[in-house]
């Protein structure tokens, strides 16, 4: 007789959690044991489910625990003066924690962009949030360096389309978006630059964000590329500002 399915979704979480528990075991339980095996061979769609169930349990944990501490940290957030902003008289802030080497802000990037070219009631705000290695931190440095060339917006979209980001290609996009690199490189060296990436981190970490992308928008926490998600924080914004005025 098939197991039921609430009883199968329990016994797989059973057998994931104690699959290490013992080198013998009672026969009752080698017998369960076996019965939930056969089950989940035949329906491997469960653990599918399980698997998305954790994921999306999880997923609402930390954007509850960010919820609180978006309030806390509004103004570094979104008023940072060192940031880059995008649409900087814009009435909706959005504020997007990446890495240029994560693979998923790479997919994110297109749409950002269009975002800010299509919304420029839309203030876009950049927090360089370094956690993927020494290159990361480099294009991080490179991008904030050519801020005061004016040039941080071609350098994000060259070093999002770029696959292999290493240290010549860093270089090689810079350069093609204008920016005099020596200088560019000079000044995102500096000490003061160090603070404003070791602040992003600690923002980060205070705010619960654990990958990137991560979008802010108002009292909402984006985890993700989910685009979709986002559009729609940004037109609930909207909604909500036209209602206040």
């Amino acid at each position: 007789m098939p197991l039921r399915r609430p009883l199968a979704l329990a016994a797989a979480a059973i057998v994931l959690t104690t699959g290490m528990a013992a080198c013998s075991q009672p026969k009752s339980d080698e017998a369960f044991g076996k019965k939930v095996r056969a089950y989940l061979l035949e329906n491997p769609e469960v653990l599918i489910e399980v698997s998305a169930k954790l994921q999306e349990k999880q997923l609402a944990e930390a954007a509850s625990k960010s919820q609180g501490a978006i309030a806390k940290h509004r103004q570094a957030i979104e008023r940072d003066p060192r940031d880059f902003v995008a649409n900087p008289n814009g009435t909706i802030t959005v504020t997007e924690f990446f890495d240029y080497k994560c693979g998923y802000c790479k997919i994110a990037a297109p749409q950002v962009v269009e975002i800010i070219e299509k919304n420029p009631d839309v203030r876009f705000v950049f927090k360089e949030f370094v956690i993927f290695g020494r290159e990361s931190e480099l294009a991080a440095r490179m991008a904030i360096g050519a801020q005061a060339q004016g040039k941080t917006l071609p350098v994000y979209k060259g070093m999002m389309a770029e696959k292999s980001l290493d240290e010549a290609a860093i270089a090689r996009i810079a350069k093609a978006a204008g920016v005099d690199v020596e200088k560019a490189r000079a000044a995102g060296a500096s000490a003061a630059v160090t603070q404003q990436l070791q602040d992003v981190t600690g923002l980060a970490q205070a705010l619960h964000i654990e990958g990137t992308p991560a979008f802010v928008v108002g009292d909402k926490m984006i985890p993700g590329a989910d685009m979709q998600a986002l559009k729609l924080a940004i037109e609930e914004a909207r909604i909500a500002a036209k209602k206040k005025g």
